[in-house]
């Protein structure tokens, strides 16, 4: 099983338009961040995890033309804004892409999306609503686990296909999804914006506590923001079994 790191940054992306931090300066490209997002092939299905603004860039960066379901952790348009660019991959391969997200989610994006999910034009995107529901789901052989974790006051999918699991956004994970995850996850991918607190996401230290109860044997950390500074100056001071994820990444895990 393989997973591309199509994008590793928070809801602005590094570079920051108009910042001159070090981070949003630096000529490391482990430093320059798209929106979060990842691509997954377990060799039964080729799924995406969030689709951000950046979806068409990151695609063609990796040479990636073909794609079957869209997982969505939650509406927020650093998640979901790339909709539109699918419209390629329906031609090319001559299919719709199936779309799995909770109904809130499924509704908010029936309004912003309003022509996706309700025109006839004949070259609009096409994209079909699939079903997930928090637990074990099978989708075309797959097999997905979903769970919940909270974005703030938001709550949010996780998602864990094999022994890789993936969360993003997240600022509180609840006792009884940690007990889903603990000792179950070879390959963890989490989120970690910054150094300091924030009221919905995950700080280094929070994802380093919740790192080591979810007791993964390897961890990337993703959705940075410029605030936590350089790629190379951050993972220095990680534990040894924690590094930055950073965009173009591929990861093998295991089923």
């Amino acid at each position: 099983m393989l997973a591309t790191f199509l994008g590793t940054g928070t809801s602005q992306g590094i570079p920051v338009i108009g910042c001159a931090c070090k981070t949003c300066v630096s000529s490391d490209p482990k430093d320059k961040r798209y929106r979060s997002s990842i691509f997954i092939d377990d060799h039964k299905n080729k799924f995406l995890i969030d689709i951000g603004p950046d979806f068409r860039s990151q695609m063609l960066e990796n040479n990636i033309s073909d794609l079957d379901h869209i997982l969505l952790t939650h509406e927020h348009a650093d998640h979901t804004a790339g909709m539109d660019d699918v419209r390629p991959i329906n031609f090319k391969h001559k299919k719709d892409i199936i779309l799995h997200a909770e109904a809130r989610v499924v509704k908010d994006l029936s309004v912003r999306f309003n022509y996706i999910f309700s025109g006839t034009y004949p070259g609009l995107p096409k994209i079909k609503l699939g079903t997930i529901s928090e637990g074990w789901n099978k989708i075309n052989g797959s097999d997905l686990l979903v769970f919940r974790v909270h974005h703030g006051k938001l709550p949010i999918l996780g998602f864990k296909l094999g022994k890789l699991t993936y969360i993003t956004d997240a600022s509180l994970i609840k006792a009884e999804e940690m007990d889903l995850l603990r000792d179950k996850t070879d390959t963890l991918v989490i989120n970690a914006l910054r150094k300091e607190s924030h009221p919905s996401h995950f700080s280094l230290a929070e994802a380093l506590d919740a790192i080591s109860t979810i007791n993964p044997r390897i961890c990337y950390l993703t959705h940075l923001s410029h605030h936590m500074g350089n790629h190379k100056e951050i993972e220095k001071v990680l534990p040894p079994n924690v590094f930055i994820a950073h965009d173009n990444l591929q990861i093998s895990f295991s089923s």
